[in-house]
């Protein structure tokens, strides 16, 4: 003999919070994106400041250093990475100050969606309109380093990893300095600490493709931190926030 059981209506209610849960994350994703996309374009000269600050300081380094092409190629990785964690810097500090000004933060705390889900929506639209521009013009960077056409590949691969790697670092700190004035070098002082093992590991990876060796290890720590703070970061972030907004 086979019972039937059927679901009460708890369970059913249950079932359909389940299935509407991810179509509406899905959605306010999307919409945050939208929004950020739109308020970067709307503000696209200041899209392009870290942009020329990479491409003027990089043109510095063959004037300062003479046009000595061993010495260019070998100092072009390094030069390259610190070159773009210091232009990601400014960016990073405004990342939440303008929705807690504003009181979309305390929209974010009411909203039926994980406040950590957002958290790592805007680290997403922050990469893409501040990080990416700076990966597109990186072929043009390292030729002006005189930097070899093999080691190219491998100098894209490390800041494909250090770069969001640092824009999660960037916004769980950019959320505990959110409600705090001239945050800026306070941003910058907490970060660089945070940015040297990366920066270390990404020029490893680029010395060794110089040299000739395997260049995967350091690759590989790299892609553990970034799944790990992919994991992490946001919900340190979402914490920070909320004692940011009750603060």
């Amino acid at each position: 003999m086979i019972t039937v059981v059927q679901p009460t209506g708890d369970a059913l209610g249950a079932s359909n919070r389940v299935r509407n849960v991810v179509p509406g994350a899905l959605a306010a994703c999307r919409a945050l994106l939208v929004r950020d996309f739109l308020l970067a374009w709307r503000r696209r000269g200041e899209l392009f400041l870290p942009l020329l600050y990479a491409v003027i300081v990089t043109a510095l380094f063959p004037f300062a250093l003479g046009p000595d092409p061993q010495l260019l190629r070998r100092i072009a990785g390094g030069v390259l990475l610190v070159i773009v964690v210091l232009a990601m810097l400014p960016a990073l500090e405004s990342m939440f100050r303008s929705d807690l000004e504003d009181g979309t933060l305390e929209q974010w705390l009411l909203a039926p969606q994980p406040l950590a889900l957002l958290v790592l929506t805007r680290v997403i639209a922050h990469w893409l309109t501040t990080v990416l521009p700076l990966l597109i013009v990186m072929p043009l960077l390292g030729a002006l380093l005189d930097l070899s056409a093999d080691v190219l590949p491998v100098l894209m691969l490390a800041l494909l990893l250090a770069t969001p790697l640092l824009a999660l670092l960037g916004a769980v700190l950019s959320a505990l300095a959110a409600g705090a004035r001239g945050s800026g070098i306070l941003l910058a002082l907490m970060l660089l600490p945070l940015a040297v093992p990366v920066v270390i590991f990404a020029a490893g990876a680029i010395a060794a493709a110089q040299s000739g060796i395997p260049y995967m290890a350091p690759l590989s720590w790299l892609g553990a931190a970034l799944v790990l703070a992919v994991v992490l970061a946001p919900l340190a972030g979402a914490a920070a926030l909320r004692i940011a907004v009750e603060a």
